[in-house]
């Protein structure tokens, strides 16, 4: 079994995180620019042994795509060229922002890490597999 990797996909910058080999723990990876994007996965991929990618799919509240939904379709189109032996899966994001904002302002008084976007988006790509994770293991029980 490889690692599952996670992308909270932005139009500046993109959250990532992974799994471990068994894919029971999600964990923070950093961000990374969304135009270096895919050269990052191609440089993951054939350090680690990977064996899918998750991409969160923002959606509103009445259940339509966001803004963003458009280019994170064209992204992943792009990834099942680039990377065909890897399982794509697309997954509701919904609120992972707003949660991981709010878990790292309870966990930090410090203004300047509370604000920090980076960090945002590596904890809200966490939070989505982490709920990936969950929701498969649900499946299969």
């Amino acid at each position: 079994m490889g690692r599952l990797l996670a992308i909270d996909y932005g139009g500046k910058r993109c959250g990532i995180a992974v799994t471990d080999l068994d894919q029971v723990f999600a964990f923070g990876h950093g961000t990374v620019s969304t135009t270096d994007l895919l050269d990052y996965l191609k440089d993951y991929t054939l350090k680690e042994n990977v064996e899918g990618i998750v991409v969160g799919m923002p959606k509103r509240l009445n259940n339509e795509p966001s803004s963003i939904a458009k280019d994170i379709d064209q992204f992943i189109s792009e990834c099942k060229l680039q990377f065909p032996n890897l399982k794509l899966h697309s997954y509701d994001e919904r609120f992972t922002s707003k949660i991981a904002s709010h878990e790292i302002a309870m966990a930090s008084s410090k203004k300047q890490i509370r604000q920090n976007k980076k960090l945002i988006d590596q904890v809200s790509a966490t939070l989505l597999l982490q709920s990936f994770l969950s929701h498969k293991q649900t499946k299969t029980s």
